[in-house]
């Protein structure tokens, strides 16, 4: 009983206090949406809290008149029926008041649907492929740059490999990696039968479904851990499907597909620079750059296309050093 009572005035707690810690996925005893990365996300939540307030209203509206046609048309205090059966104003009135409710909630939300199937010049593209009962990622932007592709597979870590402080039936043992403040495609389908690749904190539901590819947008503003789950049945281990989506710098995205497609960048005075030296390498190609130009410039540049790559060349040689 004093275990309930505590989870309970933490939960108020958690409503009355402000919050400094981001959710970025499903608490105990949660009710509301976790926090919002995206600015799909945010427009869900915005229209969710919109549609409320006119819920609340209608709500309350049609208590009061429930309750006033119980209170005074109880056949004690009214024994005589009324006998008006038409009223051509008031059915006039019921009939134009939810269809302004309705265009007033048709609006925004048709703004909403289009602002999420719209594409703005992606940088980065992200191939998802839902198979049972695990995810495979393929970052199909680079598979030039070597002989070997970025693809891997993603499984649940079970309950035996957990670490401290880890998320059961939510750890991954390879995380998907995507840079924030960019414009990402997903592309995403399956191999079997229909999956469903769904971040909470993303906005992003979309099916995975065999011999289709569906397609959504992501643009992460912050930095941070986001996870997921399969929210399609797709046979018995569906809920052993987990997503985690990390969000880090460009500059560590940069390292990271450099660590994972195995390339070493050298100079031509065959001065070597490891993956842990990509900003400073970038920033001698494009001196004239300032600084926050410089991340953007270098993923383009290194991790594009061909044409892009040579730009470079005069002061880089990029080579495979597969092992």
């Amino acid at each position: 009983m004093a275990k309930i009572f505590c989870i309970t005035v933490l939960s108020i707690l958690g409503f009355l206090l402000p919050s400094f810690v981001f959710c970025e996925r499903g608490e105990p005893w949660q009710m509301l949406f976790q926090d919002s990365a995206t600015p799909i996300m945010e427009g869900i939540i915005n229209l969710h809290h919109d549609l409320m307030f006119f819920l609340i209203l209608i709500l309350v509206f049609v208590m009061w008149v429930l309750g006033r046609t119980l209170w005074f048309f109880y056949y004690k205090r009214n024994p005589i029926p009324s006998s008006v059966v038409h009223g051509t104003f008031l059915e006039i009135v019921w009939t134009i008041t939810p269809s302004l409710v309705l265009m007033m909630v048709a609006l925004p939300s048709f703004a909403l649907l289009y602002s999420m199937d719209e594409l703005i010049d992606p940088s980065v593209t992200l191939k998802v492929i839902g198979r049972q009962w695990y995810w495979t990622y393929e970052y199909s932007d680079y598979n030039h740059l070597g002989d070997d592709k970025l693809i891997f597979d993603s499984y649940m870590v079970t309950e035996d490999d957990l670490s401290d402080f880890d998320n059961r039936l939510l750890e991954v043992d390879k995380r998907v990696v995507l840079p924030v403040n960019t414009h990402i495609r997903v592309i995403v389908t399956a191999t079997d039968v229909i999956h469903s690749w769904a971040v909470p904190s993303l906005g992003v539901k979309i099916d995975a479904m065999p011999g289709r590819l569906n397609q959504t947008a992501l643009f992460i503003k912050r930095p941070g851990v986001f996870y997921g789950q399969c929210s399609e049945l797709c046979g018995v281990n569906h809920g052993f499907m987990p997503i985690v989506v990390e969000a880090v710098s460009m500059e560590r995205y940069t390292e990271w597909v450099l660590e994972q497609l195995k390339l070493t960048i050298k100079t031509t005075s065959d001065m070597s620079l490891t993956s842990g030296t990509v900003e400073q390498a970038c920033h001698m190609t494009f001196a004239n750059k300032d600084k926050s130009a410089v991340s953007g410039e270098a993923l383009k540049t290194l991790l594009s296309t061909d044409k892009q790559l040579s730009q470079a060349m005069d002061a880089y040689r990029v080579e495979s050093d597969i092992k």
